[in-house]
Formats: structure tokens, C-alpha cells, sequence
């Protein structure tokens, strides 16, 4: 396929103000009320917080950490940053403090936006426990929001100065001179001459360290313009932004709106309820997202809102819960939708592999897909030593072309161990190479837990949980708990079996650094971790784990106590 994309964020914002200016381009969500932004809104918005930044003093190649809810100030903070030659990193608002301070550390934000209030939840308050030892402290930009409530800009200033986005009065503030944390992999070095970084996005690592992946300004572009093709959006189409922008999903899935004409509707809170009724009266045509929220909206309809779905026209689905086959047949019977499965990731971008409607039915529901455009190069190989394996056979999901990862923020390590000798990316993923074109999706090589439609790497929870003074060894399995949604459960050994140790106090320890939605849903103390011996080592049992998980579920085991283990 021949894609032909703008080479900037920029200058997609400009054709797309130059074509139609008065055309929808975001839809926010507040207080019940929809409020409509045209393009040339957008783009007087975005020249006046790209002034606002430049006078304070952003600089290119800096950062700007986006830590706001779903509201078109995301995307307008996303056009500013790139046409200074700066790069955002999104934060989700339920972040706990802990997370917050690892992305303050690697990514040295110069400037932080935060909402003036959002939902009841204290993010300045988080921002400002976490920002306690960064060094510089960043400026703070407070953004009200769609429903502009008053705040003063001095309840926010960390020390760098603070001011109200888009007041135009900046008077005391001074982005501070911030080193660069980019770390350039492979694919970064031989993009070198494609522009700056536009975006970072946080994923699990290995180690249970968030990575920030970066991307450059080029790439976005390109990759929204063919995802854009894929998925058939047109001038007029309505997007349904309910995923985070934070995110590689929410932002792909916008980017792609925005390159094919559409509008995207803005979430900020889901209701499922709510949403099905504006997928109706606000006539959307496109939806990405895994089948937990998908599960949501397929449930309360069944239950009675059975609200018109015939505007739909493509769905992209992540299956992590099994029941995308069900959404699927749902969406074809209501409203004659087109669904795919979907693959993509923080590295490769969302929606880098998806089916096409020539794909029957028994392949396009399933995850995995076909590379979006055609200088996307994908391979499976066996993950020990990188041969290129057989149609049929599982192995390792490679990926080599313009998606890749440009750059880590704060983490050469990652940037180095990422990609094979002769430069293809590892994605971690469990895939096959289909006799009829595509790749199927298998499962995350690392046993990656969906939590609340978040992904998590157990490993995260576990180095919290290992920190406790008496916890001797810590595991994390996720099992099916109730309604069919993942759960992440722990097992730990204490240090000795007179620990002072129980459930309730380690889910306090890991709720004050981890985000609620990765607190394990139940913690048993075991004697001893189940294990086998192999080739490379003693190695703990996750199988066995889980049938424990299983059988225990709805109590929590302590073996010091008389309960099983």
C-alpha cells in the first residue's frame, strides 16, 4: 500500500483548518452537556498555549507532561508541544505517586499540565508529593477544562511558577532548563533525519519499571494516516474517544480520526449507560477498545438501554476477557458493523497489525492482523535464538519499519536490549504467521495481566509487594474473577513465620505507590513458593499458582493460621 501522510502534526492541523474550518473536530463531555470544537478552534487554541509556552521558555527537545483527563486540551497540549519541537508524555489521572515520580524521573518534564478539578480526584495533590525531590521542579500549566472553573494559578506552583492554559498571562512562570533523558534504539538512529519526538507512552517492563516509549512527530503522522485507511474513516465520522489519550490506544485511535476528517467524542468518565446513548444521538461510526469495555457497553444494553447502534460502521477489539466473538456477532446482527481484532503496543504503536473486511469472520475476530501499510515488516521467530520460523509456528512477534519505537526516555538499557542484532524490535508477544496472510495473536510472553482495562505486568506489583521488610518472596498470578474480569492475585513467603504480615496491610502498602486498579484483589501467605527445577534454574510454578488462586477465590489463606496451602 502507498501511504501518502503529512510529514508534521502541524501541517496536518493546518490542511485540516485550510479544508474545513468550521467542521467538528472534538466533542467534550461535561456536566451532562456536549460542547463542540470546531478546527479552527483547535488551531486558535493551539496558538495560543504554543505562545504561552514559548514565552515561558520551552525549548526543543524538551518534555511536557500531559497529565489531564480525556478533554480536547490533550490534543490541543499535543499540537502545541510538536510545532515547538517538544514531546509529550501523557499521564493517566490514576496514577498513584509513586508512578508519577518514576515518570518525573525519567522523563524531566519541563512543564506539567493538570487540571483545575476533575471528577473529585486530587491529581495536583498527587503531582505534588511525587514532584518532592525532582530537580528542577517543573512550571505548572493549570487547564480548566470544558467547564472552566475559577482557580487561582498560585495554589499550584511548585516553586517554577504556575498559570492558567490559556489565559495568556504567564507573568512568573519559567520552564526550567531540563536535561535530555532520550536514549535513541536502533530504529531512532536510522530515523535521525525524520524530525523531533512528539510523544512518549508508558509500558510495563520486564523488571516491573514503567518504560516511556517515544515516537517521533513523523511517524505519528504517517501511522494515523494509514490506520485512518484501514479502518474506511471519512470526512463527517464520529470517533469514540472513551480510551485514554494518555495511552497508545486512545492516542492512535484519535490521531486516526483526526488524519480521516472525523471528530472525536471526548470520555473523560465512562458510563456505559451514558455512552451507548451518545453513540446514538451523536451518530459514531468508529470504536476501538478491548472487550472488557466493549463487555460493558454489550451488557447494560442486553440489560435494557437498547439505544440505536446503526451508525456504526468498524470496531477494533482487543480480546483479553474472550468475549469478542459475542461483541462482534452483536455489532454485525444490530447495526451490519464491520469488526477486527486488533494488535499494537506502546513500541509499535496501537493498531499497527489489523484485519481487513476481505479476512472471514473466524480470523477477524480474533486478535493480530496484517501490518497497516506495507514498509511495516513483521516476523515471528523462535525467542531463544531469533530464527525465522515456519507458517503455523509459535514464536516471538518481530516488528521492523517507521511504527517502531524512536527512542526510552531515562532508560538506555531498555533502548539497547529492545531490538536484535540486525535491528528488528522484540515485541514480547506470542504470535503465529498465518497460511492465508496475517498474524494471530497468541498472549503476552510475559504473562501480562488486563486490569481494569489497563495492561500491568505482574512484576510491577510484585517488586512493591518485595519491599515489605517481611516479605521474603512475592508472585502475582491473574485468575477470572467475578463478572469475567481479570484479578490479580498474590502469594507471598514471609520472612519468618512469626512476620507481622496479613492481606489487609499488604494491600495498604502497595495501594500508597501503586494505582488503585493494580492493588491485588487477594493476598495469601504461603510457606513456600511451588517450583521446578530446569535448565536455566529454579523457577516458581505459575500454573500451580493459579489453580490455588482458583480454588481459594473468595477467601484469603494465611498457613500460619491452620488455612491450607
Amino acid at each position: 500500500m502507498t501511504v501518502t501522510t503529512h510529514p508534521t502534526l502541524a501541517g496536518m492541523l493546518a490542511d485540516l483548518v485550510h479544508e474545513s474550518p468550521d467542521s467538528p473536530v472534538a466533542m467534550d463531555v461535561a456536566g451532562g452537556e456536549v460542547i463542540t470544537l470546531t478546527r479552527a478552534d483547535l488551531g486558535r487554541r493551539v496558538d495560543q498555549l504554543r505562545e504561552e509556552l514559548s514565552r515561558i521558555g520551552v525549548r526543543r527537545g524538551q518534555c511536557l507532561a500531559v497529565y489531564l483527563p480525556n478533554w480536547s486540551d490533550a490534543l490541543v497540549w499535543q499540537f502545541a508541544a510538536s510545532a515547538l519541537g517538544a514531546h509529550v508524555i501523557g499521564v493517566n489521572t490514576r496514577y498513584n505517586v509513586g508512578e508519577v515520580m518514576h515518570i518525573l524521573t525519567s522523563a524531566r518534564p519541563a512543564v506539567v499540565a493538570v487540571p483545575a478539578e476533575f471528577h473529585g480526584l486530587d491529581v495536583f495533590g498527587t503531582l505534588r508529593e511525587a514532584s518532592s525531590t525532582a530537580d528542577p521542579v517543573p512550571a505548572i500549566a493549570v487547564v480548566p477544562g470544558p467547564l472552566t472553573p475559577r482557580a487561582a494559578a498560585a495554589d499550584f506552583d511548585l516553586g517554577a511558577g504556575a498559570w492558567i492554559a490559556g489565559s495568556g498571562d504567564t507573568t512568573g512562570v519559567s520552564a526550567p532548563a531540563t536535561p535530555s533523558t532520550t536514549a535513541w534504539t536502533s530504529a531512532g538512529d536510522r530515523a535521525a533525519d525524520t524530525g523531533e519526538l512528539a510523544v512518549a507512552f508508558t509500558t510495563s517492563g520486564s523488571t516491573g519499571t514503567p518504560k516511556l516509549a517515544a515516537h517521533r512527530d513523523s511517524a505519528v503522522v504517517r501511522h494515523a494516516h494509514a490506520d485512518s485507511v484501514i479502518m474506511g474513516v471519512r470526512e463527517g465520522d464520529v470517533i469514540l474517544g472513551v480510551l485514554p489519550v494518555s495511552g497508545v490506544f486512545g492516542f492512535s485511535t484519535a490521531m486516526a480520526g483526526l488524519a480521516g476528517g472525523a471528530a472525536i467524542l471526548m470520555e473523560p468518565v465512562f458510563d456505559a449507560a451514558a455512552t451507548l446513548e451518545r453513540v446514538e444521538s451523536l451518530r459514531v461510526t468508529h470504536i476501538v477498545g478491548g472487550d472488557d469495555l466493549f463487555g460493558r457497553l454489550y451488557d447494560t444494553w442486553h440489560e435494557g438501554r437498547r439505544t440505536d447502534l446503526t451508525t456504526l460502521r468498524w470496531l477494533g477489539i482487543a480480546d483479553f476477557l474472550g468475549r469478542s466473538h459475542d461483541i462482534a456477532r452483536w455489532v454485525r446482527d444490530e447495526a451490519e458493523a464491520e469488526t477486527t481484532g486488533v494488535f499494537g503496543s506502546s513500541e509499535v504503536f496501537a493498531l499497527a497489525l489489523l484485519w481487513s473486511s476481505d479476512d472471514p469472520e473466524s480470523v477477524r475476530w480474533n486478535g493480530g492482523g496484517r501490518p497497516v501499510e506495507s514498509a511495516i515488516e513483521v516476523r515471528v521467530v523462535d525467542p531463544l535464538d531469533d530464527r525465522v520460523l515456519a507458517t503455523g509456528e509459535e514464536g516471538e512477534l518481530q516488528f521492523r519499519g517507521p511504527n517502531v519505537v524512536d527512542a526510552y526516555l531515562g532508560n538506555p538499557d531498555a533502548a539497547a536490549r529492545a531490538f536484535t542484532a540486525d535491528g528488528w524490535f522484540r515485541s514480547g508477544d506470542l504470535a503465529r504467521a498465518l497460511d492465508t496472510g496475517g498474524f494471530r495473536y497468541v498472549c503476552r510472553m510475559g504473562d501480562v495481566l488486563r486490569l481494569r482495562g489497563f495492561l500491568v505486568d505482574p512484576a510491577e506489583i510484585e517488586h512493591r509487594l518485595a519491599e515489605h521488610e517481611n516479605v521474603q518472596t512475592a508472585k502475582v498470578v491473574g485468575i477470572s474473577g467475578s463478572g469475567g474480569y481479570t484479578e490479580a492475585v498474590a502469594f507471598v513467603v514471609p520472612v519468618d513465620d512469626g512476620a507481622d504480615l496479613d492481606a489487609s496491610s499488604l494491600k495498604t502498602w502497595c495501594r500508597d505507590r501503586l494505582a488503585a486498579f493494580k492493588v491485588p484483589a487477594a493476598v495469601h501467605v504461603i510457606e513456600r513458593m511451588p517450583t521446578t527445577l530446569g535448565g536455566n534454574g529454579t523457577k516458581i510454578r505459575a500454573v500451580e499458582l493459579r489453580e490455588w488462586a482458583q480454588r481459594w477465590s473468595g477467601q484469603e489463606v494465611d498457613y500460619r493460621k491452620g488455612t491450607p496451602a
